[in-house]
Parts: structure tokens; sequence; C-alpha cells
């Protein structure tokens, strides 16, 4: 099979030769249909140095399973999450997963919208129901009937955000606040109230503070999820978050990512938890285990929606068009998915990336190289 290695400079990748993998014990080896990114995609090889095969959104077809491996066989149309770090990523014609973060895809569901969904709503989960401990949809002991409990998403419209108020509206939250930018239109599509980071940080402040008050809340909010943790976001959320017992879950270790005045002063009250998203692979196999099954459940009942998705035409060859996308901020509201027949025949060796081939700009560019229509 062919797999692609993504190498640090973000400039070359490498394709490559590599057996089909054989399944260890409780995995499942997954021919490749449709490969999904995330930003931790081009970080990871990025920021370590080290060329990786960094995709881990798997949607496609089960070609063979490992020992102890007893709800998938061969030919079942499914969705992953591949272990982030190690060999055989989704950027290959097969790829491996555990089977605790496998489930089956109803027919519902395209393979594009499925490959948009294992990694971010994993990650959607952990914040929710391990660092904010709020009650997952199917707990009883969940919120009085009628109780508002505001919820504020910084980062809506990314797909941890979009995924987090899908289960956040199941759990029984409500209002739900979504900070978003230029995708406002998708926000309202998921929350009750958008405000608009653009507005700067004064602002969107004001803005939570208003809504709180018009819905007889008070002015700050106990549960918030930094689906950004990135620039200004983390002061924002710190400054709305309940000093008295409010939680902040984030997506990256505030300490190294939030910019924050001199002055800042961190709110002695609030508990706040970086997501780990990898902890499904580890400390909580089991949750893996559950979340992975309910997903299919909700996705089968249309109680739970994939993120909307580009196609990044080329197959293989198109990965790093949309990882170095990712990078430059032209993803807005979406995520890049990558049909693997696409790919035709790719031949081994390393690929110098055109750096024009990253903006629609030069669209007709991307068709020639490719062979292929784009859809804008």
């Amino acid at each position: 099979m062919k797999e692609v290695v993504i190498q640090s400079s973000l400039d070359t990748f490498e394709v490559i030769e590599s057996p089909i993998p054989t399944p260890r014990d409780k995995y499942v080896v997954i021919k490749v249909i449709v490969s999904g990114t995330n930003p931790k995609d081009w970080k990871y090889p990025y920021w370590s140095g080290k060329p990786l095969n960094s995709g881990d959104d798997i949607a496609g077809i089960v070609h063979s399973v490992g020992k102890d491996v007893y709800e998938f066989k061969p030919g079942d149309r499914v969705a992953a999450f591949h272990e982030a770090m190690t060999a055989n990523g989704s950027f290959a014609e097969y790829a491996v997963a555990p089977d605790w973060t496998t489930f089956h895809l109803p027919h519902n569901v395209s393979f594009e919208e499925a490959a948009t969904i294992p990694t971010a709503a994993h990650t959607a989960m952990l914040a929710l129901y391990v660092n904010l401990k709020l009650p997952s949809p199917f707990d009883e002991r969940g919120f009085p009937e009628g109780k508002k409990v505001p919820f504020l998403i910084y980062g809506v419209t990314s797909a941890c955000g979009a995924f987090a108020a899908q289960l956040a509206r199941l759990s029984g939250l409500g209002p739900i606040i979504g900070v978003a930018g230029r995708s406002g239109d998708f926000a309202k599509t998921l929350v009750d109230h958008v405000l608009d980071y653009r507005k700067g940080e004064d602002a969107l402040v004001a803005g939570v503070e208003e809504i709180l008050a018009k819905e007889g809340l008070g002015n700050k909010v106990p549960f918030i999820f930094d689906a950004i943790s990135e620039g200004e976001s983390f002061e924002v959320t710190t400054r709305v978050v309940d000093p008295n017992g409010g939680s902040i879950a984030t997506v990256l270790p505030f300490q190294y990512f939030a910019n924050t005045r001199e002055d800042f002063k961190f709110p002695d009250g609030v508990e706040v938890y970086n997501t780990v998203a990898l902890k499904v692979f580890t400390t909580h196999k089991d949750l893996g285990f559950i979340w992975s099954r309910y997903f299919g459940r909700l996705l089968e009942a249309g109680k739970l929606k994939g993120h909307p998705y580009e196609v990044i035409p080329g197959g293989l060859n198109g990965i790093l068009v949309g990882l170095n996308k990712l990078k430059d901020g032209q993803a807005s509201g979406l995520k890049y998915v990558y049909r693997i027949e696409e790919s035709g025949d790719v031949t081994t060796g390393l690929h110098k990336l055109d750096p024009a081939l990253v903006s629609h700009k030069n669209a007709r560019k991307v068709e020639e190289f490719f062979n292929f229509k784009l859809p804008y």
C-alpha cells in the first residue's frame, strides 16, 4: 500500500510503499475511503521536527480484524479514531485503529461526513463529560427539567466546538453562547446566541454579560469550553467564568498558547483542564468504547451530524495542500477531507508542494495539477 509521510518543513511530503498492516489484538485494519484532517496533523510534524503519517480520522471499510475483535468484520462500513503519533495513520490506503474507538456507520452517513467526526467528537466528549463533569445525555441524574445552565463555547464553529455544542444541547444545557468569526451563520445553527470575537475582548465580555442578564442568570458562566486556546481566547473566558467554582476546558495548555497581559491574574476559584484526546487510548478506554458506539447511534437517529467539509482534490497527493491551508487559517467552519481513491497513480518518493496550490486564487493551477475539476 501507499502512505504519505508529512515532512516537518510542511513543504514536502514523501509517498512510501508499506505492507498492509496486520492487526494486533483488539485492533482493526481499515481500507481508507476518506481521510479527515485536524490542525494537530500539521502541528505534530512541524513542532516535533519528526516526519509522520499524522492522519487520525478514518472513514472506510474493515479489511481485517485482530484477535478478540467481535463487533467488526471485513466489509463493515466504519469510522475510527487512529491513535495519534503511532504508525499506520489515515494518510494511507489502509490504516489501523483500536476497536474501542471504531464505530459502525449508519447508511445515512457518507464517508466524507464520517471522516469529520472521530477526533473532534472524542475531544468534545472528554471536555464536557470528563473535564467539566457535565451530565451525559443518558445520565438520569442530569439537570432538572426547565433549569437554565449557561454554557459558553469559544470557537464554536471549529469541529471540536461544533460537536461540543451538539452534545451540550443533548445534555440539556442552555442558553448556549458561541463565539465565532467568519462562520457566524453556521454558528447560529448550533447555539442560542452568537458573539463575534472580531469586535474585541471588551465587547465579547459585555456581550456575554448582557445575554446572561436578559436570561436572569447573573453575569458569569459556570461552564466554558475554549476550543481555540490560542491568542486572546483564554483571557476572555477567564473574565466571564464564574470565579466561585466555574470550570474551563481547553484544547491546548493555556500556559503555552494563551496571550495574556502582564497584569493578568488567574481566578483563584476556577478549575482549568486541558482536554487530552489521547486519553481514550490509555486511561479512558472504556469511555472511548461507550462513546464510539453512542456516536453511531446518535448519527443513525439524526441527533448528531458531522462537520461541514471541503474535499481537497488529489487524494494522497492533496494532503499537504489541506494541511497548509489549515496552517494558514483558511478553514472556517469546515474540515478538509480526502478521497483516497482520487490518488491515481501516485509515485513513491519525495514531492515538493507548490505554494500556489494552497490558495483558492490559483484554482486553475490546482485543477491542472490534479487533473480534477474543483467544486467552486
